[in-house]
């Protein structure tokens, strides 16, 4: 599914689904001339992901520059032969953060790469929820019955200096410090070097402004960035006059978040959600559902879709506002992990957004009864009491208030 809108400053391509996403970001891949760096969570090489890992093994080959990073929890290891091809081609690859023997025991290990960004040829970017990971096929579950429910959006325009900027700098990052642990001070230097330029080049927010459109790229990390997401959406929300509209996988909101959804719909705002019916991770469903009352208390609708994994991070404000991105409303994402996230007003490309939500909601969703889950059998809300328990204990051991 495509839906595409074209407006001054920027082109934008709303992508629904892996499949689509792959077929977009192999043809850019496969015209790039000069450069491409991808960031993603997850690589896993079954199905449709192998055509990704085969389009930047192309592209090395014939001299285009290739970056990639995946994160040391969603992908702790490249299956052979592949460290061997991607090397034998030119491509250059990092590991962030790989997992030492006591693995996520060790707090600071939680600080994950959750960002999906690419850039090609700093003409053409990338930015979403999907990872290079086919939405048929899930690492725990195998095969699923139904695709996974995910959005992403290819952007061209001014913004696309900004992903650029951002991704190089935290390259040069992950190089200062990999030579730092070679006792090569001067090539770490000179890395560092590159990527406090690289942060001077880039503001992490660039907005087009051209009849009316407006478009920005939202970082989250853990020196500069660290609320700038959750800040967006909290403006968005308080901004907010007739409708909200959020699709979330790992909706669990710190209080500042939570208040602004109740406020909004106590003002007389409609607000939806749109969270996973299939749950993932059993831990993260069961803290989520610990505060559906108070959500459904204030008039909130909350639907869950069913026929598969929703994992989309998206969300639609008055028809207006806009946001595609990595980030889950959840502590991980809030407060740990780095994300990036487009933000877009512009009505056109918020209708198409919205209505794509809307259709899942009618078909594939079901709405969550207020007293039917007031009444959930006493297991059921032990489970979201401990569920939410176990999360307040994680976030006191890496010294965070939610």
């Amino acid at each position: 599914m495509v839906l595409s809108q074209r407006q001054p400053g920027h082109e934008l391509q709303l992508l629904q689904g892996s499949t689509v996403f792959f077929d977009a970001m192999e043809q850019a891949m496969d015209a790039s001339l000069r450069e491409i760096r991808l960031e993603t969570y997850i690589f896993n090489l079954h199905g449709g992901g192998e055509r990704i890992m085969q389009a930047l093994t192309r592209a090395a080959q014939r001299g285009v520059a290739v970056f990639l990073v995946v994160d040391g929890v969603g992908t702790p290891e490249l299956p052979a032969p592949w460290p061997e091809r991607l090397a034998a081609a030119g491509l250059q690859w990092r590991i962030f953060a790989p997992l030492g023997r006591l693995g996520l025991l060790v707090p600071s290990r939680w600080r994950r790469l959750h960002r999906k960004l690419c850039v090609v040829d700093g003409q053409t970017a990338f930015c979403g929820g999907i990872n290079v990971l086919d939405d048929g096929y899930d690492p725990n579950y195998g095969a699923l019955k139904a695709p996974r429910f995910d959005f992403a959006v290819q952007v061209r325009g001014p913004l696309v200096q900004e992903v650029h900027a951002a991704m190089s700098q935290f390259w040069w990052r992950l190089q200062a410090t990999q030579l730092v642990r070679q006792v090569d001070w001067h090539g770490a230097w000179v890395a560092l070097q590159q990527a406090v330029q690289e942060t001077r080049q880039g503001s992490t927010k660039l907005t087009s402004i051209a009849a009316g459109a407006q478009a920005e790229l939202v970082l989250r990390d853990n020196l500069r960035f660290r609320t700038s997401i959750e800040r967006a959406y909290r403006q968005a929300l308080g901004d907010a006059r007739h409708d909200i509209l959020i699709a979330n996988a790992y909706f669990l909101p710190g209080r500042k978040i939570r208040q602004s959804l109740i406020h909004a719909a106590r003002r007389g705002v409609r607000v939806r959600l749109l969270l996973q019916g299939r749950y993932e991770y059993f831990m993260q469903y069961h803290a989520a559902h610990a505060q559906y009352g108070s959500l459904l208390a204030a008039g909130i609708e909350i639907y869950e879709y069913t026929p598969s994994f929703l994992h989309a991070k998206v969300a639609v404000v008055d028809g207006r506002w806009a946001t595609v991105g990595s980030s889950n409303m959840d502590p991980l994402s809030l407060l740990l992990a780095r994300e990036a996230n487009v933000v877009v007003q512009n009505e056109a490309f918020a209708d198409q957004l919205q209505r794509a939500l809307e259709q899942a909601i009618a078909a594939d969703a079901r709405l969550v009864d207020a007293r039917q889950h007031a009444a959930r059998r006493v297991r059921l809300r032990a489970f979201d009491a401990v569920a939410y328990l176990l999360m307040r204990v994680m976030l006191f051991l890496n010294g965070k208030r939610y």
